[in-house]
């Protein structure tokens, strides 16, 4: 075995986790359609059953103005993802065979007035980073993205995957499924993909196509996603090379799955989300919560940061920790480590960063324009490394080529 390999993962909008996490963020959309300044902080949590599935809603939403339909939030985004039958793990349409419990309640007033004043005081304490590299930066395809090769690869895959199984080209694949993608480093830099992992459930009347036989079904499954979804996702010259395949490595992953299967509960896949561990992550996740939120606007704020320091040339690799204390705008600290890549010391890129960025919770908001509802397509497919015309464009992830000017400068 090569000694130097790393691996990351992803899951598709099926997966339990993640079908949490778009309801959550479809209701952040919902709640900032109606108050660009509503402040919302809502988990789900699914679990699928033999007779009956659930939806439990639960956190603080406080708003001006009529609050959504928060049931028919949740039903409707989990029917879109694909979970509309009671035979493949889960029908959120059905009242008979989900129940959907809500326990929302209003933001807490100690935490409100240190958030409602002119400077937008931090809704909480944490640390946060952002992360970026020159990994994807040789390879066309992935070019702009600033990301680590593993974590782009196997986001790439899950949502090949959920494309493929919406637009018709695997009509037999049902919305859970997974990811993982192990590369072989030569010389610190990529050099192949060594393994790919795939998990994605399927039809279980399937194998009837072939006789009732498991082997042939997996030999045709595998086949469909080599030719349908690695083949088409992942850049030639990283294949051209072989690689393992494995492809429901237990033989079967039939309905039902999904949260039948196992049960989904929001913020559960913060790894996924951002960095597939090449980069750290701080205390909190993203999804279901609005950007006064720095667990979330915060870790946007440095990754963008971030990103430009590697696209300006300063640094291969860079990453940023922003800490904050509750109720206070300005940060605690600001770090920059350039992990030696760099011709300026850590601390010189530090003060270039601090010079040029503002971490301030209300400035991230105006500069990254995030009072509005931008954030269900954030809820799979991973919060980072996706670029314009491609999987769609986040403000976080958009270069201002003023700021790399002044960075350099």
């Amino acid at each position: 075995m090569p000694d130097d390999l790393f691996t990351s993962e992803s899951v598709s909008s099926g997966h339990p986790d993640k079908l949490c996490d778009a309801i959550s963020d479809a209701i952040v959309d919902a709640c900032i359609s109606r108050d660009k300044n509503a402040r919302v902080a809502v988990e789900t949590s699914v679990k699928g059953g033999p007779e009956k599935g659930i939806i439990l809603l639960a956190g603080e939403v406080t708003m001006n103005g009529d609050h959504p339909d928060y049931e028919q939030i949740a039903r409707a985004t989990a029917a879109k993802i694909g979970y509309d039958s009671h035979d493949i793990g889960f029908d959120s349409t059905s009242e008979k065979r989900c129940e959907v419990i809500l326990r929302i309640t209003s933001q807490a007033a100690n935490i409100s007035q240190g958030v409602n004043t002119s400077e937008q005081g931090a809704g909480d304490q944490g640390i946060m980073f952002g992360y970026a590299c020159t990994e994807t930066e040789h390879y066309p395809e992935l070019e702009g993205r600033y990301f680590p090769l593993a974590a782009a690869l196997s986001q790439r895959l899950t949502r090949r995957m959920t494309n493929a199984r919406m637009d018709g080209t695997l009509p037999w694949a049902r919305p859970d499924a997974k990811s993982q993608v192990t590369v072989e480093y030569k010389n610190g830099k990529p050099s192949r993909i060594h393994t790919i992992v795939i998990a994605i459930q399927h039809d279980k009347d399937l194998k009837m196509r072939f006789d009732g036989s498991e082997e042939k079904e997996l030999s045709f499954v595998k086949q469909e996603i080599r030719k349908h979804v690695v083949e088409h996702a992942i850049p030639k010259s990283l294949i051209s090379n072989g690689y393992n395949l494995i492809v429901n490595g237990t033989g079967r992953f039939a309905d039902p799955g999904g949260p039948y299967a196992d049960a989904g509960l929001t913020g559960r896949k913060i790894i996924v989300d951002t960095y597939g561990g090449m980069g750290r992550h701080g205390g909190g996740a993203f999804s279901g919560k609005d950007p006064s939120k720095v667990d979330r606007s915060a870790a946007y704020a440095a990754r963008w940061a971030a990103k430009h320091v590697v696209a300006s040339g300063l640094a291969t690799r860079c990453e940023i920790q922003l800490s904050y204390v509750i109720g206070v705008a300005t940060p605690v600290s600001v770090r920059v480590e350039s992990f030696n890549t760099s011709e300026l010391t850590d601390n010189e890129l530090t003060s270039r960063v601090n010079s040029v960025f503002d971490f301030t919770p209300k400035a991230i908001s105006s500069e990254l324009d995030l009072l509005r509802p931008i954030y269900s397509a954030t809820s799979s497919g991973g919060h980072f490394g996706r670029t314009a015309g491609i999987d769609g464009e986040f403000p976080w992830e958009v270069l201002d080529e003023d700021k790399i000017k002044s960075l350099k400068n």
